[in-house]
């Protein structure tokens, strides 16, 4: 009698939680509430809403429509987010650790001092993206359109950005130790001061590139392409140069 007695409150439990759950949904798409974790909301029309300090963990917002929306403090922490329109978004101190921004528009947008440490925007088209002080720990960024984005402070310390396009992107005093940018394109950014000790950046082109100052201590730059370079006081001990185009346009050993 006790286990059918469980039984029964777990099935009224699941029966009662579906309308809560849709009636959390339906506040936050008419703007009586700014909270709905783990709620479904794929394709949600959620343009210019204020979300500021929202909660929307766990989330599906798959292909969601956030254009110039405010998210500013919000926990989008595991949300899934692929394909979502982010663009013009304000995401200032978000936590969006964890989360999935596959393909996602991020453009024009503010990440500043965000986290998103272990999240995936593999293809997320960011340009123009201002994302100072942000943390993209352990991020995923294989093939994104990062161009003429502002990183500067940002940590990406064992970030994946190989095959992406950072060009003229602004990563002075970045933390990019252990990163992954094999492939990517870095032309004429800026990375004074970065630290890119054990990077890896085999076959990156980053002609024209600003290094001054900028520690790539073992990093890995085979067949990388030097040409250019500003690297007045830059760091290369130990690193790996074989097949490089150099400064003065030789081939490296």
């Amino acid at each position: 009698m006790k286990l059918a007695s469980a039984t029964a409150l777990v099935a009224a439990a699941l029966v009662l939680g579906a309308p809560a759950a849709a009636q959390t949904k339906a506040d936050l798409l008419a703007k009586r509430s700014r909270d709905c974790p783990g709620c479904d909301l794929t394709d949600a029309k959620l343009k210019r809403y204020d979300l500021s300090g929202a909660n929307l963990a766990g989330a599906i917002l798959t292909g969601a429509n956030f254009h110039g929306a405010k998210l500013a403090g919000a926990d989008l922490s595991g949300a899934e987010l692929s394909g979502a329109n982010l663009n013009k978004t304000d995401l200032r101190r978000a936590n969006a650790r964890g989360a999935k921004l596959n393909k996602a528009f991020v453009y024009g947008s503010d990440l500043s001092g965000a986290n998103f440490a272990g999240a995936d925007l593999s293809g997320a088209l960011m340009g123009r993206t201002r994302m100072q002080q942000t943390n993209f720990e352990q991020a995923t960024f294989v093939e994104a359109d990062l161009r003429f984005t502002r990183m500067s402070g940002a940590n990406l310390k064992g970030a994946n950005l190989s095959g992406s396009d950072l060009s003229e992107t602004n990563l002075q005093q970045a933390a990019l130790v252990g990163a992954n940018l094999d492939w990517t394109t870095l032309a004429k950014a800026v990375l004074s001061g970065a630290d890119l000790t054990g990077a890896s950046l085999v076959r990156a082109d980053l002609i024209g590139a600003e290094l001054r100052q900028s520690n790539l201590t073992n990093a890995d730059l085979r067949d990388s392409r030097l040409s250019g370079i500003k690297q007045i006081g830059a760091i290369f001990d130990g690193a790996k140069l074989s097949g490089a185009l150099m400064p003065d346009d030789t081939i490296h050993d």
